[in-house]
């Protein structure tokens, strides 16, 4: 379901190299001032996880906290006096309106699914998918859409699958995800749901999971995230040889991909790395095949919402495909395209 504007070249033969055509203009990304905001989802065997995730988070950690959870609406929950024995950080039960701090945790109410908009959170009536409501699944894509780059996703024991999508969605967005080892989890439902996707960035036990945080947001990505910043001329030069190496390694040429994306792709696996010149991460993709392999997949990632609206589904079986159904062969198979307006 991706734009053909965006679409990667495959080459049947071997390539010539040249440099991208694409000129190198400053971003056009929106500024995003404030703090990283961890959306942590939990369910089943969650409480054990939190108690121990947040007795490993400083009191000073420059990031905000909303835990999403399983919770049956009918029973008042005492998550907050329990957490409080871990943590000396403020918690908080979010209320609709609530504008959000640093160095706090909040936690969603049972009978809410929540929506953060400007650092703002919200109440949403609950969406009920085949009678399941997915509260983390929409929190994770409110918050991606909200956060961008710096939207970090945290999924710890649980059952089902809720979460997975969310995930994807923030990955699409460039932010971090972050999981549960499942051998760790006391249900490993939702934490094996979100590692088959192959986007997990860190699968750690849950006590090593917050200094692998404080890591990931004080590299510099993380602070790019707030403020435009104009291309630097080493760093074209240097991801130039990076295309040229995702080229040489799997035959597809991004030359033509949006710079502003290929750059901000290339600066969030730095961030994972821990690497800070764009020189050093050119001499350390050039000995590892399975990062070339992993920025790869990652610059194919576009998220699409044509999935999650009703109203293209219902289009698409009054006007399209009860026509294309009645004349088909049978056996046969059509492919449905969909492209952004930009096409």
């Amino acid at each position: 379901m991706n734009s053909h504007k965006n679409r990667p070249k495959i080459f049947r033969k071997k390539p010539v190299d040249t440099a991208p055509k694409e000129v190198m203009t400053k971003r056009q990304s929106v500024p995003r001032p404030g703090f990283p905001i961890v959306g942590i989802g939990a369910s089943a065997g969650g409480l054990e996880a939190l108690e121990s995730f947040f007795s490993h988070v400083p009191v000073k950690s420059a990031m905000a906290f909303v835990v999403i959870q399983h919770l049956d609406p009918t029973h008042k929950s005492i998550m907050g006096s329990l957490l409080k024995k871990y943590t000396a950080m403020d918690i908080s039960e979010i209320s609709d309106g609530l504008r959000m701090e640093k160095n706090r945790v909040y936690l969603a109410p049972p009978d809410h699914n929540i929506e953060v908009i400007d650092n703002t959170l919200h109440y949403r009536t609950p969406e009920k998918i085949r009678a399941v409501n997915l509260p983390i699944d929409f929190f994770f894509r409110s918050l991606a859409d909200d956060q961008g780059e710096r939207a970090i996703g945290v999924i710890l024991s649980g059952t089902g699958t809720d979460g997975t999508l969310g995930l994807k969605v923030i990955k699409g967005a460039g932010g971090m995800a972050m999981v549960q080892e499942e051998a760790q989890a006391k249900f490993s439902g939702m934490p094996k749901s979100a590692i088959d996707t192959g986007m997990v960035d860190f699968v750690l036990p849950v006590e090593k999971m917050p200094l692998q945080l404080l890591k990931y947001v004080m590299h510099p990505y993380i602070e790019k995230a707030q403020t435009a910043q104009p291309f630097d001329g080493d760093f074209q030069t240097n991801m130039r040889k990076v295309l040229l190496l995702i080229r040489d390694k799997t035959g597809h040429d991004f030359s033509q991909y949006k710079a502003n994306t290929v750059q901000r792709r290339i600066e969030r696996r730095m961030a994972l790395h821990q690497i800070e010149r764009i020189s050093e991460y050119v001499r350390f993709i050039e000995k590892s095949p399975k990062e070339i392999e992993s920025l790869f997949k990652e610059l194919l990632i576009n998220v699409t919402r044509f999935f999650r609206d009703p109203q293209a589904f219902e289009a698409l079986e009054k006007k399209v495909s009860s026509g294309l159904l009645e004349t088909k062969e049978h056996d046969a198979s059509f492919r449905i395209w969909a492209c952004h307006v930009a096409c």
